[in-house]
């Protein structure tokens, strides 16, 4: 402050002294005093300023010093702390790595031991094997020698053989062939003899068994079931009044058969038989139809192409409606639940299908409840033992239509409308079509065979009947031993008289089994043919 102070006076009277005077009263002038005092003002600032500034300059040069010192301090703290850090971690680490390999080395020593023990149960395998390999050595030897010793006494034996054939041929006087067949006709005697004795044997044991139990079951199902039967043929008579109204039947040029033959898809067979003209038609469906048609038209009196339409049409819209009702009524009778509507009316155009004369939708009830009683008796459920007899054969309400037998079709209509399993193989299997997968299905095939057996259910026209007892006849009389055979109690049973001196009780019993077999392969007849052989010696002497 005094060196200022002494600078600014110095600078003052350097500017009083070199100032020019003034004229007017010889003093200084204003703006050199205004001058000279901002002079001496900055001239104080820039000393100010440099005295601040140098100790500004100081103070942050020791605050400097101090925090790189203090920093200096905080980086050897930090090094040391990182070194000790560092010797921690490698420590650690070595004592784990340590660890870890001690446990390798426990488990290398572990897989030494497991090594030793194979090495030596190898070597005891080696032992034992090489102790195998010697006794086989030594069995092999002993082989070959009765090797030799067996093939010596094989061409010995031969040898022997060759001499015993030639002395055979010279005592019997037969070449080989003929001793050989002579042995195989007496073979074929003797096993034929066993065999009858065999299956008479088996036959009677299993009849024994089951013999009692099947009457009961059969003859109780039979008994608590009976329903009237209707047959109908394939060929229906319709009467008319007078042969005047043939003609008008028949139309102008045929026009008005033309009309009925084509409406229905009947056959209309107008002949000399007074009072009839007579409907043929396989499907009975449309002969009932056609006939119904026709009874109305004769009873209308109006008979021309466009009345035939309208009332045939008319007959066939009713129709449909009784197969429904026929369908529901039989679902009914058989106490049947969830049966499908397309299911319904296939069981009712079985009303109008029949099968050597009987019914075969009052058949299907029947079989249904012959079915129910005897899966009952058996202790399985009635219930869908009666569904299966019910629908078995639910084919034929369509075989016609369809390509295959009426057990398939059946079978692929029922399972489309949700059938299981059991009712679908008795269907399709009540026929033996395809094996059966449940109890029920060899049941169906009982029931059908008691309803299809029973007398009066069924017949057949005169020209099968007689070829049926000529082919029964026939099958018969061509086995050996056999010499009369007669077809008795309708063809359902045919009766085979042997020769007693040829054939003996077993091959009796054996004979009657063929015949059975072949019929069954041959021939095509409702229920069943009873085969029975007749054997008996007759002592005739005459007294005189």
């Amino acid at each position: 402050m005094i060196v200022f102070a002494n600078s600014s006076h110095l600078l003052l009277s350097a500017l009083w002294a070199t100032a020019p005077t003034t004229s007017a009263g010889g003093g200084v002038p204003g703006w050199a005093i205004g001058l000279l005092a901002g002079m001496a003002g900055a001239a104080a600032g820039i000393v100010i300023s440099r005295s601040l500034g140098a100790k500004k300059l100081a103070d942050g040069q020791a605050e400097a010093a101090r925090l790189l010192e203090q920093a200096k301090a905080q980086a050897v703290a930090e090094a040391e702390r990182l070194r000790l850090e560092a010797e921690k971690s490698v420590l650690e680490r070595k004592a784990k790595a340590e660890q870890e390999l001690e446990v390798a080395r426990a488990e290398v020593r572990d897989t030494e031991r497991r090594l030793q023990k194979r090495e030596d149960a190898l070597d005891r395998k080696e032992e034992t094997l090489t102790q195998k390999e010697t006794s086989l050595a030594r069995g092999l030897e002993g082989v070959k020698k009765r090797e030799e010793s067996l093939d010596s006494k094989e061409e010995e034996i031969a040898h022997l053989l060759e001499q015993q054939k030639e002395i055979l041929q010279r005592v019997s006087g037969l070449t080989p062939a003929q001793a050989r067949e002579a042995l195989l006709v007496r073979v074929e005697e003797d096993v034929r003899h066993e065999i009858g004795k065999v299956s008479r044997k088996i036959v009677e044991e299993a009849e024994n068994d089951a013999k009692n139990k099947s009457r009961e079951i059969t003859l109780m199902a039979m008994q608590r079931y009976a329903a009237e039967h209707t047959s109908e043929s394939t060929v229906r008579s319709v009467a008319i009044p007078s042969d005047d109204m043939k003609g008008r039947i028949i139309g102008r040029e045929g026009r008005n058969i033309r009309a009925i033959e084509k409406a229905t898809g009947v056959d209309i067979i107008v002949d000399d038989t007074p009072g009839v003209i007579v409907v043929s038609c396989f499907d009975k469906v449309r002969q009932a139809i056609a006939v119904e048609s026709l009874e109305r038209l004769i009873a209308d009196g109006r008979m021309h192409p466009s009345r035939i339409e309208e009332i045939v049409e008319k007959v066939r819209s009713e129709t449909n409606e009784r197969i429904m009702k026929y369908g529901k009524e039989a679902v009914m009778e058989a106490n049947l639940r969830g049966v499908h509507p397309k299911v319904v009316e296939a069981m009712g155009k079985l009303h109008y299908r029949t099968s050597f004369g009987q019914n075969v939708l009052r058949h299907s009830i029947e079989v249904a409840f012959m079915a129910q009683i005897i899966a009952e008796q058996l202790g399985l459920d009635g219930a869908i033992a009666r569904r299966c007899g019910f629908l078995h054969d639910i084919g034929k309400a369509m075989d016609h239509e369809m390509e295959g037998g009426h057990p398939k079709i059946g079978m692929d209509f029922a399972r489309q409308f949700g059938e299981k399993d059991p009712v679908l193989n008795a269907i399709g299997g009540h026929h033996g079509d395809i094996p059966s997968t449940s109890f029920y299905t060899p049941i169906v095939m009982t029931a059908d065979a008691i309803s299809s057996a029973r007398p009066g259910a069924r017949r057949e026209s005169m020209e099968k009947y007689v070829q049926r007892l000529t082919e029964l006849q026939d099958i018969a009389m061509k086995f050996k031993g056999v010499t009369e055979a007669h077809a008795i109690q309708a063809g359902r049973e045919v009766r085979v008289m042997v020769d007693a001196a040829k054939v003996d009780d077993d091959e009796a019993f054996l004979i009657a089994h063929q015949i059975a077999k072949r019929v069954s392969d041959e021939m095509t007849f409702p229920g069943e043919i009873r085969v029975t052989v007749l054997r008996e010696t007759r002592a005739i002497e005459y007294a005189r």
